[in-house]
């Protein structure tokens, strides 16, 4: 069963309760209403009777001086002494010994009940006729319930066809409404079955009409989901791609030793250095692809604790300088007593991928800057070059996975893979923390690192 169909169902029946509610509260109210008149008309005509009624110096109602009996044409009036005669009726009913309510008869109090005399529905009020403190007879008034029950037969017919016709308009509306309102959901349901069969992650859902109701925030969530879906699609192309191309290289290399160790039947150091150098890039590309892929599943634990930036960064600046020996020079400049809240082996890790990249992207006789300063209840380390700047069209992407700017920083045997600013990024932002940058092309190159201070 469709949705289209079900929610049809579902209106219409909550249309019909609504009806049967509402007719059963209409055909309650004028019933009521009519009874209600018919038992005051009743309660009139008795109390006139009981006002005028006269009962002899015996007690008994052998004589009774009813001024006209039949005061309106559909009441009718019986009036029974104590042994169940009829001293006085009303001319429509003549001589019938039959009283118009059996069961009202047989009560002490005034009683409104409907009742079947000759074959004729009657509304009756019985009431007993008292002599001080006894009672002498029973009087009924009665009139006909023949105008109530057409009126209410009338009623039922009329709305039961109303009931009908308002189900059947409002399940028709509702079939033609819910159709145009769930069309865009069909439209989204064939998109996507195409883009499944297709395989095309580039194809979006069309919007169609407006665009902040319910069905327009599925169809935005959904190209939003697609685009999301079509950028880590191209991102594990990319990985292939740069995997395959990285993993070729060091292995070419090294068979291409291996053979030539074969063929000249000698172990050559400088043959067995290149396979080294090449079981090294491989260690490392495999070391960052394990980290990254921890870090995404969560599985890369952090070991939280109080560190003092400065003392790190101290310490970070001693092993740099080694690194950079005398092609670059390093400089520490200010630096204030920060305490963080953090993994110190991680953060040292973000630290030395900085600066590693500055020194290996800054040429001979260029200059890195580290600074680290307290601003207010946050920190900013700097790591600043002067080397060839990235290209203002890669700088928003030196943070994703695998990329890497080649037309500014030339590749070499001890380039990376585009992995580590990526995993940097993640380490600061577990920190609570941000990682910038800015650049222009020849000018250099400056990462900004902003933590939270412990208090």
């Amino acid at each position: 069963m469709s949705l289209r169909l079900r929610l049809t169902l579902l209106y219409s029946t909550y249309i019909s309760v609504i009806l049967l509610i509402f007719g059963i509260t209409i055909y309650g109210f004028i019933s009521f209403t009519l009874i209600n008149q018919l038992d005051n008309t009743l309660e009139g005509v008795a109390k006139e009777i009981i006002n005028t009624a006269s009962i002899n110096s015996m007690g008994d109602l052998n004589i009774i001086n009813l001024p006209e009996l039949d005061i309106a044409t559909n009441v009718y009036i019986q009036v029974w002494n104590n042994e169940g005669q009829v001293v006085a009726s009303s001319p429509r009913i003549g001589g019938v010994n039959i009283p118009l309510d059996p069961i009202g008869f047989q009560s002490d109090v005034p009683i409104y009940n409907d009742s079947i005399f000759q074959n004729a529905h009657f509304r009756v009020l019985s009431v007993a006729l008292l002599l001080g403190n006894r009672e002498v007879g029973i009087l009924q008034v009665g009139v006909s319930l023949k105008v109530v029950d057409v009126t209410q037969d009338n009623l039922l017919s009329t709305m039961f066809v109303i009931a009908v016709a308002g189900i059947l308009f409002a399940s028709l509306g509702s079939w033609i409404v819910l159709g145009r309102a769930l069309s865009p959901l069909a439209t989204i349901g064939d998109t996507v079955d195409q883009i499944n069969r297709a395989d095309d992650l580039s194809r979006r859902i069309p919007l169609r009409g407006k665009s902040d109701d319910e069905v327009g925030y599925l169809a935005l969530s959904l190209n939003q989901t697609l685009e999301r879906l079509e950028k880590l699609f191209e991102s594990q192309q990319r990985l292939l791609a740069d995997v395959s191309h990285e993993l070729r290289t060091p292995l070419t290399v090294i068979k291409g030793n291996v053979d030539l160790m074969r063929r000249i039947k000698i172990t050559d150091d400088d043959i067995l250095n290149g396979i080294d150098d090449e079981v090294g890039r491989l260690n490392r590309l495999v070391g960052g692809l394990l980290l990254l892929a921890q870090a995404e599943s969560g599985e890369l634990a952090l070991s939280f604790g109080q560190v003092e930036l400065d003392l790190l960064l101290t310490e970070v600046f001693t092993e740099v300088r080694v690194l950079a020996g005398n092609k670059v020079k390093v400089h520490l400049n200010d630096i204030d007593e920060v305490i963080v809240y953090g993994d110190r082996d991680r953060l040292k890790q973000v630290l030395l991928n900085l600066i590693a990249n500055a020194i290996q992207y800054t040429p001979p006789g260029g200059e890195v800057f580290l600074s680290l300063s307290k601003i207010a209840s946050q920190c900013r380390l700097i790591v600043r070059d002067t080397g060839a700047g990235i290209p203002a069209d890669d700088l928003p992407h030196i943070f994703d996975r695998f990329y890497r700017a080649e037309k500014s920083r030339t590749r070499s045997k001890s380039s990376g893979f585009g992995l580590g600013l990526s995993i940097a990024k993640w380490i600061i932002e577990r920190h609570g923390g941000q990682i910038k940058v800015e650049s222009k092309e020849g000018e250099g190159t400056t990462f900004a690192i902003w933590l939270n201070v412990m208090k």
